[in-house]
């Protein structure tokens, strides 16, 4: 039985973890990057580099290959004010035979005022960035493609620890809660959906346990054995453009599909065990 490959079209923190785990279960993992100085990077961690920029014509053919070579691919890179960066180069491409993957954002629910989102419903983003996912999501969904809306992602390197050692502010307001994912157990989704390629449809993947911002920073603190954050009243004046977006909308987001259908749990069901292994991992 030969090798089975995927390639990874865009390499940024998820696609790493999605790399490591499929490499880890025997694929040929490939993965796309404009930028020169990552293919170094990316041959260290033993995976062949595909260097391409979808925004040059005279790169496609070389993206095309990629796909044409690939038994599965993950599309890992948000869509810019031009749509998504890869659909131009592979609108002309049979991809019928290829399992395909599109890692978007719950941000497509847009604000649920603190109530459950889940997959049978329709999408009402409501902000710039994530009414290009929903069409992005559209494209991709067309071409065959399962869906991955991933909750606020977290893990080594990028967690509440991360927050707190930049002693960045933490705004309180008051109801707001939101969704958090491990990115292993994207990871491990995502694997889970390929070894199920007549599964289709769109799959939340978060943890089994929405909280507040002010509670899982205290949380870390207490973890790391580290002074509290600096929490305060949300202000606008020194929210950045980002987190006025991320305070303006509040949902919890349902797994119950994902567990169904793909036999997923969670290793990490909320953030305090997620964030317990990355502080044992240190």
């Amino acid at each position: 039985m030969s090798e089975r490959s995927i390639t990874l079209f865009g390499f940024g923190f998820t696609a790493r973890a999605i790399a490591r785990r499929l490499s880890e279960d025997g694929w040929h993992v490939r993965a796309t990057t404009r930028s020169t100085g990552q293919v170094e990077a990316i041959a260290a961690l033993g995976y062949e580099p595909v260097i391409a920029d979808p925004s040059n014509a005279a790169d496609h053919p070389v993206l095309q290959d990629a796909a044409r070579a690939s038994d599965a691919l993950v599309f890992c890179a948000p869509p810019g004010q031009d749509g998504d960066p890869f659909a131009p180069a592979l609108s002309a491409l049979d991809l019928s035979a290829q399992w395909l993957g599109y890692l978007s954002t719950t941000g497509v629910y847009g604000d649920r005022q603190g109530g459950w989102a889940f997959e049978y419903e329709a999408t009402t983003p409501g902000q710039d960035r994530s009414i290009r996912r929903a069409e992005a999501e559209a494209h991709w969904l067309e071409r065959g493609a399962r869906l991955f809306r991933l909750a606020g992602i977290y893990g080594p390197g990028r967690s509440a620890f991360d927050r707190l050692e930049a002693d960045k502010i933490v705004f309180d307001v008051p109801g707001h809660v939101f969704s958090r994912i491990h990115v292993d157990d994207i990871a491990r989704a995502v694997s889970l959906a390929i070894a199920r390629p007549e599964v289709s449809g769109a799959f939340n993947l978060s943890d089994d346990w929405p909280d507040t911002q002010p509670h899982v920073m205290t949380g870390a603190a207490q973890i790391a054995g580290l002074p509290g954050p600096r929490i305060e009243p949300f202000d606008p004046d020194k929210a950045s453009p980002m987190q006025a977006s991320f305070y303006a909308e509040c949902r919890r987001v349902s797994n119950a599909r994902a567990k169904a259908a793909l036999g997923w749990r969670p290793n990490y069901p909320s953030w305090r065990e997620g964030l317990q292994a990355i502080w044992d991992q240190r």
